[in-house]
Order: C-alpha cells, then sequence, then structure tokens
C-alpha cells in the first residue's frame, strides 16, 4: 500500500478504490490509522540499519501546509544521494535548525563538509554544534572543523529531492494534524531511502525494495 502511495502520488481514498479493483475492502481511514501507527515505527527501524553515509551533506528545509499553517521539512543528503535525515518542524527558527542538525549528528557524527543555501540560521545552528562537539571531545584528537559551503546551484540534488516529497504530498490535500503529517512524511522518507538501497545488506543480498520493506515488518 504504502509503494502505491509513494510510486504513483495517490490519495488514500486513490488507494482504496485501487484495493477495490482487486478485490480487497478497506476504507480510507482505516488505511490512514496504520498509516500514522506503523510509519513511524518502519522508520524508525531502518534508521537503525541504515549503512553509513559519507561525510559530505547537502541540507536544507522546504515547507509544506499543515492545517493551513506553514511547517518545514529539514532534510539532508549526502554527496551519493543517500538520506542522511529528516525532521520535521512547526517551526523555522534558530532553534528548529539546530535541533534537526543535533539529531544528524548524534546519529551519523560529524561530517567533513555541508552543502546549504544562504540560510543564516543554518550556518549557526552546524557551527554551534562543531563547537560543542570540539568541547566534548575528551580524547583530545585533533578535529577538523566541519566545513561550510554556501553555494545555491550546489544543492540543487536536495532541492529535487523537496519536489519528490512534494508531489507526493499534494493529491492527500493536506494534514488534518502535526502528528499526521510527521508520520506519512516519515514514511514517503523511509521509501525513498528503500530505493536508495540504504538497507545494510540490501546491495550485497540483492535485495527489491518488497524484500527490503518485508524485513522492516518483520520486526514490529
Amino acid at each position: 500500500m504504502r509503494a502505491l502511495v509513494t510510486t504513483y502520488g495517490l490519495s488514500l481514498r486513490d488507494l482504496k478504490e485501487t484495493m477495490a479493483e482487486r478485490g480487497i475492502s478497506v476504507d480510507h481511514s482505516t488505511i490512514h490509522r496504520c498509516l500514522v501507527h506503523f510509519a513511524p515505527l518502519l522508520a524508525e527501524r531502518l534508521n537503525r540499519r541504515k549503512r553509513v553515509v559519507t561525510g559530505k551533506w547537502h541540507a536544507d528545509e522546504t515547507y509544506i501546509k499543515v492545517l493551513g499553517r506553514w511547517t518545514y521539512p529539514y532534510r539532508a543528503i549526502e554527496s551519493n544521494g543517500c538520506t542522511v535525515e529528516f525532521w520535521l518542524s512547526e517551526h523555522r527558527y534558530l532553534s528548529a535548525a539546530k535541533r534537526f542538525f543535533k539529531k544528524a549528528l548524534t546519529r551519523h557524527g560529524r561530517p567533513e563538509r555541508v552543502v546549504i543555501d544562504g540560510s543564516q540560521t543554518n550556518q549557526e545552528a552546524i557551527i554551534s554544534f562543531d563547537t560543542i562537539s570540539h568541547l566534548q571531545n575528551r580524547p583530545r584528537r585533533r578535529l577538523e572543523p566541519v566545513r561550510i559551503r554556501q553555494m545555491q546551484y550546489l544543492n540543487n540534488r536536495i532541492e529535487q529531492g523537496h519536489l519528490r516529497i512534494k508531489r507526493r504530498v499534494i493529491p492527500m490535500l493536506g494534514f488534518k494534524s502535526f502528528r499526521c503529517a510527521v508520520a506519512t512524511l516519515s514514511g514517503i522518507e523511509m521509501i525513498h531511502t528503500l530505493r536508495k538501497r540504504q538497507l545494510q545488506d540490501a546491495r550485497t543480498a540483492s535485495l527489491s525494495n518488497a524484500k527490503q520493506f518485508e524485513t522492516l515488518l518483520v520486526a514490529i
């Protein structure tokens, strides 16, 4: 079901009709409840089993509406296009950028370089956590500072990722709550991550997207 929604940009009502054509009777509200409950669990399971990312990141935020108000998905990918981190914020303040980069750095460690656009808040957030990591460097080994490159055209790759996310959101006619938005977007990001074959052993074992998804379901 999730693959149909994310691949073809179907709404939940479209998915209900598609399943009815195949002899499966299920209401769109039931699909929605399953989505909200299971998508975050599957996304977290995937995050614990992702391959190591490179140290060269591209980070940016975009915007979508939840209950008629703008909210901000923060996203980061690495040099090969693999997903590093995703986080949805209700605000676009410095504190939001700090929370996103803290989440990314805690899960993946210090990058060598981060490419951003002209965002002053993103730059300040990266510098802040770079300073903190130096202060918490107990072994006192030499840490090279995280290099920040602010060039709009270098972030075209992640901008394309924003467009793919929005193409999935538009048919859904908006979100009725912030919790639903978080769950749905985490599920969409999860499917994109599986397509990039970021699950451990996905490449060596030649696992299809469906097989990768099944391995996550078994754990729940």
